[in-house]
């Protein structure tokens, strides 16, 4: 049996670039060879698409001079695939090396990409528009689930509790926005300080912080708007507790995977102690040789011990918020609650989480090893696929305005 090609994507134009590199190889040494064929797609910081077996390797990121006469810059062919035979194919750029393009082709692609222009559904309609078959969440559900505000929205709709918030959008000029303002939105908001701000379109932690006074929300504006067009403030929860589950449907029915709670050293872990942990306190970091890989270095605790109403509570709401959003992959849910009310709320949504999550369903209660994960998602990309084919011409014939010819 003719072993399926698996093109993996990964990198991009994100403040999250580094973590979607790591989790990209995580994935390409995870499939099972004995099914597919997989290679890796790298897009660079600034947007190239190379292809070539050095990408395999971590030690050689970021590309050097060297690096790169090693690899081929590459284009989607976005021609659409009409499921008849037809592959996903990577074209070769045009350049004084080639005298012909070089194809690379593949039958389903594998977006690992986190934050901006990959995770937000970008990535994802490009496939669409394509034809060709991918794994993780659609073009819809991602643009929805990577913006926090319009996941408040849709929070609203469907009763599931959340934090009051208030959204700050980038000002036409410049980064500040004045301080008597941002005081009449906290207060039509109902927040108070202590609070919360952050990108309004990122993950890993990036651009979060506690602020406690007017003067240090202000401060924190230039920075998160360099990375995003909008920030989103909320309430400081007093006795911070944090639960993580990731919710799927590759088995047929919709599942959750173990429930995690991340530990915290301080009020909140910030991106070097999720990725880079174990070194100096005040960096997170570590040398070369020892960073630990990806998620795996946050300290957690798997399947914790939960009062019933409160896991059954994180179990209902992760379901209807996957099946509303007609849900596929395997996104993490985070939910925040104060240990001491006991109340919790949905605070946000990984349409593509760190590491895919592997490790929240190697110890789900069926436990589902990595690479049989893996392997159920891309029979999902087939299957999506397949339910959204069109005719040929997909055209009905009472609203053809232009002569069809034949051949």
């Amino acid at each position: 049996m003719e072993k399926k090609r698996i093109a993996v994507f990964f990198g991009g134009r994100s403040p999250e670039h580094d973590v979607s590199v790591i989790s990209g190889l995580q994935v390409l040494q995870a499939l099972d060879q004995t099914k597919y064929e997989a290679f890796p797609v790298y897009i660079t910081t600034d947007g190239k698409w190379l292809v070539g077996d050095i990408l395999r390797d971590r030690a050689n990121y970021l590309l050097d001079k060297n690096a790169y006469k090693k690899v081929t810059e590459v284009t989607l062919d976005v021609t659409f695939q009409d499921n008849v035979g037809k592959k996903g194919a990577l074209l070769a750029k045009k350049s004084m090396f080639f005298s012909s393009l070089k194809v690379e082709e593949f039958d389903v692609a594998i977006p690992v990409f986190h934050g901006l222009y990959g995770e937000d559904g970008n990535i994802q309609g490009l496939f669409e528009l394509a034809g060709i078959p991918y794994t993780g969440m659609r073009t819809m559900a991602s643009s929805i689930l990577m913006d926090k505000v319009v996941t408040k929205h849709m929070l609203r709709s469907l009763g599931i509790p959340y934090l009051p918030y208030a959204k700050l959008k980038r000002p036409d000029e410049g980064y500040l926005i004045p301080k008597d303002k941002l005081s009449s939105m906290l207060r039509d908001s109902n927040i108070d300080f202590p609070c919360i701000i952050k990108p309004s379109h990122l993950g890993s932690s990036i651009g979060v912080a506690k602020v406690d006074n007017i003067d240090e929300l202000g401060a924190c504006l230039p920075a998160i708007f360099e990375m995003d067009d909008s920030a989103i403030i909320e309430p400081f929860v007093q006795n911070l507790v944090e639960y993580n589950v990731a919710v799927s449907k590759i088995s047929g029915d919709v599942e959750t995977s173990a429930i995690e709670r991340p530990k915290a050293v301080d009020e909140l872990l910030d991106f070097k102690q999720k990725y880079l942990s174990g070194g100096d306190n005040k960096t997170g970091t570590k040398n070369s040789e020892t960073i630990s890989e990806g998620m795996l270095s946050l300290t957690r605790e798997l399947n914790p011990k939960l009062e019933k109403a409160m896991e059954e509570q994180i179990i209902t709401c992760s379901k209807i918020l996957f099946e509303a959003i007609d849900g596929s992959g395997a996104p993490r849910i985070d939910y925040i609650g104060d240990f001491k009310t006991g109340d919790i709320w949905l605070n946000e949504v990984n349409p593509c989480p760190g590491s895919f999550g592997y490790f929240l369903w190697e110890a789900a209660e069926e436990p589902l090893l990595f690479s049989d994960f893996l392997s159920g998602l891309i029979e999902e990309a087939l299957f999506e696929r397949q339910k959204r084919k069109l005719l040929k011409d997909p055209v009905p014939a009472e609203a053809r305005l232009l002569r069809r010819r034949l051949g």
